[in-house]
């Protein structure tokens, strides 16, 4: 009795106390931990691991949304290439049905593609790889143009627009085919250039202008007969005027008979005269 009572005893049996209950508590808490850990291995074994370590659903997850992505690419790429696709046909349609030549040089000057209309004109069946200089070469700068465009060389003409410097607008050319036909061009050519403002290449417009400048050298020489004509009818007119005044003032029938004579000779070249230059006039007006 006495040594319960003993306090030494008492703290020792309080010390015991403490240790084996913080044991016990121990020992309860490494079990729950042992316990959540077989668990967790039990659920991460259960679950096959891909090669890299990955659940193999994770894995398969990750597939799908590459070949989902991939798809989904592709039918992007389908749509662009047939939106492209359409606009080539297009712009081939446009360019197949314009009324004028179109042709395209890249940056070294050679022609890459050529319209039906541009063919026909210059009388190539295919100009594409040609140099400007080659294409032009039978071309000569119209007279008109020569104060605007120097009387230097086509190419020399045309070298700004294709150094992508300016566009050259309206440039008269007389052109001679293969085949030996005279045309009339008028010429433009504008630099095509990228987003990045480099150079692309070069388009070119021909106009077939061979009628309307037929049309005007006609007009010209009509002009330049009817003031021929104008001035041998003043001139005739003078001199029939002449011979009625000399026949009105002779008294001698001799004379009197002679001036007759010489006012119907007169009288008849002018109306050979008008009469030939009607004729043309008919003949020209139903050529053009």
């Amino acid at each position: 009795m006495k040594l319960l009572l003993n306090p030494v005893v008492l703290q020792m049996a309080m010390v015991a106390v403490l240790s084996i209950s913080a044991f016990a508590l121990g020992v309860v808490v490494i079990r729950k931990m042992r316990k959540s850990l077989g668990e967790e291995t039990e659920s991460l074994s259960g679950a096959p691991l891909a090669a890299e370590g990955m659940p193999v659903h994770t894995y398969h997850a990750v597939i799908q949304q590459l070949k989902q992505q991939k798809h989904e690419l592709t039918a992007q790429q389908l749509a662009e290439k047939r939106k492209a696709k359409a606009s080539d046909t297009l712009s081939a349609t446009v360019l197949a049905n314009l009324s004028c030549g179109v042709l395209f040089f890249n940056t070294s000057g050679l022609v890459r593609q050529a319209n039906p209309e541009a063919r026909k004109l210059l009388g190539f069946a295919s100009p594409v790889g040609m140099s400007v200089a080659d294409l032009f070469r039978p071309s000569s700068i119209r007279a008109e143009d020569i104060s605007t465009h120097g009387n230097g060389s086509v190419t020399d003409a045309l070298a700004p627009a294709l150094s992508g410097e300016s566009i050259v607008r309206s440039l008269g050319l007389d052109y001679v085919t293969p085949d030996g036909k005279r045309r009339v061009f008028e010429v433009t050519v504008s630099p095509v250039l990228g987003e990045d403002a480099s150079l692309m290449g070069s388009t070119c417009v021909l106009t077939d202008k061979t009628e309307i400048a037929r049309i005007r050298q006609d007009q010209e020489m009509r002009q330049e007969i009817s003031a021929e004509m104008a001035l041998g009818l003043r001139s005739s007119l003078a001199t029939i005027s002449g011979y009625a005044q000399q026949l009105a003032s002779s008294r001698d029938p001799e004379l009197a008979r002679q001036l007759a004579d010489d006012v119907a000779n007169e009288a008849a070249r002018l109306d050979r005269t008008i009469g030939s230059f009607l004729a043309g006039a008919k003949a020209a007006a139903a050529g053009s």
